[in-house]
């Protein structure tokens, strides 16, 4: 079941960074790096974001997080992350699925790491296409994806 997360409130925002700190570790380890930005983000950061989180529950837990940006007819995708415990159930699927289906937008962006493989499979597996390549100051490659 998939549900709009009030990250503003402390406890979920609680849960959501419990959620990024476990699949971005993994993460961090896919790609073979100690030092990974997003595992930095702080609590009180998640709550004052200015982007909508939607979560996938199993109990009352959070098992996945989607946390999107529309602008301008620009559906932009900030993260996408699903605890290992809840790995190969299709929640990204569902998350991806979710708002490309109920948001209004010409064009639909993601960026992800050039080696984190599985997530670029899923987002081609969704339609999303390669437009650009770079390395940020942080030094691990990126790549950005859009659909429209």
């Amino acid at each position: 079941m998939i549900e709009k997360l009030e990250h503003e409130n402390e406890a979920v925002a609680r849960q959501i960074h419990k959620v990024f700190q476990h699949a971005y570790k993994i993460e961090a380890q896919l790609l073979g790096v100690s030092d990974f930005p997003p595992l930095s983000r702080a609590i009180d950061v998640i709550q004052q974001a200015t982007t909508l989180f939607y979560g996938v529950f199993d109990k009352h837990c959070i098992a996945a997080v989607i946390e999107i940006e529309l602008t301008d007819q620009q559906l932009d995708i900030h993260s996408l992350t699903v605890d290992p415990e809840y790995f190969r159930r299709g929640f990204a699927n569902q998350l991806i699925r979710y708002v490309l289906d109920n948001k209004d937008y010409l064009t639909a962006i993601v960026e992800t790491a050039v080696g984190n493989f599985p997530a670029i499979q899923l987002y081609k597996k969704h339609g999303f296409i390669e437009y650009r390549r770079w390395t940020p100051s942080h030094g691990i490659p990126k790549l950005a994806m859009s659909v429209s």
